[in-house]
Formats: C-alpha cells, sequence, structure tokens
C-alpha cells in the first residue's frame, strides 16, 4: 500500500484496504490476544516476507492504529503499541474471530473469548447499541450513496488472493477474506447483504464491468457465501454469508470513527434499525449475562 495512493481512497476503501488485509489482521490479532509488540515477534509467528510485514506495519502507523516506541539496541529498534484507533477494532477482531469460529474448518483452532465478570466462553450475539435488542442483517435498513459506493470501488485494489500464506492456520483468515479482501469483494458482498440480488442491479449501483463482476459472485459463490438461484442471474446469500453481517457493520462503525470529520452518507452505506428507528450502532452483548461487552472485560484463552 503506498502512501500516495491511500491518500486519495475513498474513507470506506481505505478501511478495505487496511482492515481487508490479512496480514493486517493477524498483526493486529496478535498485539491484541497475545501483546505482542516487536517486529521480531511477528516475523517469527506469521511467517510474512519481512518486506510485506514492514509494509504492513507502516500502513498500521500511517494510518493511526499503531505508534512506533523506541528501545535502546537490539534488532528490534521499534516496539508497535496500539492507538486508541487501533484499540477501537476490537469488536470487529472479535466479529472475525466468531465467523471463523462458527462457519470455517479452523474454527477448532481459534481461542476461546471468555467475559471476565461472569466467565462465559463463547461467541457474543450482535445487538443495537441505542435499544439493546439483538440484530440480523434483516433487521436493519441500507440507504446508500451510489456516487460514494462507485468512489469506493474504483482505482488501485489489492485482491487477497495475492497476499502470501501466514504460517499459522489460525491467521490465515482465507475464508473470510474472499468476502471482505478486496475492494469490489466487499462491496459486492454488503450490496447482498443489504438485498440486492440480480446481476444487473449490482452492475448499475456499482459501475462495474461484468468480468470484474461475474469474478467476485463465482469467488462468494465457491466460498459458499452466496447461491445462485433459479431466476436469470439472481443470487441471495447463504446462512454463511449472512453470519458476515457483524465483521461489515463494525467496518462501518470503525471507518466512521476514524473519519469524524466526513459526513456518513459520504462514507457509503448508511445503516438504520427499522425497530427503534436509529442509527445502526452496533455492539456485542454477552450471551451469559446480557452486558455488552467492552474491550477491558473480555480475553482470549487458548
Amino acid at each position: 500500500m503506498t502512501e500516495n495512493r491511500a491518500s486519495t481512497a475513498s474513507p470506506v476503501a481505505r478501511t478495505i484496504d487496511l482492515l481487508g488485509d490479512r496480514v493486517a489482521m493477524a498483526i493486529l490479532r496478535d498485539a491484541f490476544v497475545d501483546h505482542v509488540r516487536r517486529f521480531s515477534d511477528w516475523l517469527d509467528r506469521t511467517g510474512a516476507p519481512p518486506a510485506i510485514l514492514t509494509s504492513r506495519l507502516n500502513a498500521l502507523v500511517d494510518a493511526g492504529l499503531m505508534r512506533r516506541s523506541p528501545r535502546s539496541g537490539g534488532y528490534d529498534r521499534n516496539d508497535y503499541l496500539l492507538t486508541d484507533l487501533g484499540l477501537a477494532t476490537w469488536e470487529l477482531l472479535v466479529s472475525i474471530w466468531t465467523w471463523q469460529r462458527e462457519w470455517s474448518a479452523a474454527g477448532l483452532l481459534q481461542p476461546e473469548l471468555v467475559h471476565a465478570p461472569c466467565g462465559h466462553r463463547g461467541p457474543p450475539e450482535l445487538v443495537c447499541r441505542p435499544c439493546g435488542r439483538m440484530v440480523k442483517a434483516r433487521d436493519v435498513r441500507v440507504e446508500l450513496d451510489p456516487a460514494a459506493l462507485v468512489a469506493t470501488g474504483k482505482g488501485w485494489r489489492r485482491s487477497s488472493r495475492s497476499t502470501p500464506p501466514l504460517s499459522r492456520a489460525d491467521l490465515q483468515f482465507t475464508e473470510v477474506m474472499e468476502a471482505i479482501g478486496d475492494r469490489w469483494s466487499a462491496l459486492v458482498t454488503g450490496l447482498a447483504l443489504s438485498g440486492v440480488r440480480r446481476f444487473g442491479e449490482f452492475r448499475s449501483i456499482l459501475e462495474i464491468s461484468p468480468t470484474t463482476l461475474a469474478d467476485r459472485l463465482a469467488r462468494l459463490s465457491e466460498a459458499r457465501m452466496i447461491t445462485r438461484g433459479e431466476g436469470d442471474r439472481e443470487y441471495s446469500m447463504t446462512p454463511r454469508g449472512r453470519a458476515l453481517f457483524p465483521i461489515f457493520a463494525f467496518q462501518l462503525a470503525w471507518s466512521q470513527r476514524a473519519h469524524p470529520d466526513v459526513p456518513p452518507e459520504q462514507l457509503g452505506p448508511c445503516l438504520y434499525h427499522d425497530a427503534c428507528g436509529n442509527q445502526f450502532a452496533p455492539a456485542l452483548h454477552c450471551r451469559g449475562c446480557d452486558a455488552t461487552l467492552e474491550r477491558t472485560s473480555v480475553h482470549f484463552e487458548a
């Protein structure tokens, strides 16, 4: 990711480029779960090539998610520490963990999420922060700014398939990256979650080439996120695909936090909770005690 390309991209595009990269997510995951802070430790744990690891750490620093803390002597001259903006990705990481735990073959390799106050172990549930009700994708209305969506998809994109494999199976994120690993995949998945079904409608909204759209739909179908219906080029989300909704909700929420000066309608899709009428602000509730989870109230155990 080069600075000039990142700086000219829309806020949502920058979010997808940064938080839709498996190496960047592996860095954040290790920083949260195991408090990793040194380049050499990430090199050993992820197996990522040094140049790519350096690039992703630089991108996280440039985007304000991490900061360098100088150390004296040694091979690692800096510690990399999460900033407040970096810490704010914790709900997104938990949502990705939840999806992998429930829908991927590597789910059993995931550590256990524990809510410390009540001791409950396991995935939380997505709720609307203003009203506290449990929320599924079908409970949320999506308002789209077509110009913002087209701007998000245009320009430079990194394919998730070009990212080298990581050494640890629980850091691969391979399956979920089919849906969030590049801009077009993320936009197609987001529109499918909002109820868009026909090939022509995807094309019209995104102004995407038929070849690119067919490729992304084929990849999502191969990953069993969507299925093709009996109608003429009509697609619908599978339960596996609909389970991605919390990931997209927290990506949008984080993008709004990272770009507070940008009006919400210019960031891309705006989500509204039909039951309470408020703009949807996602939160996570413990299934054991029904409390809203906070970053400091949860931890992972092997």
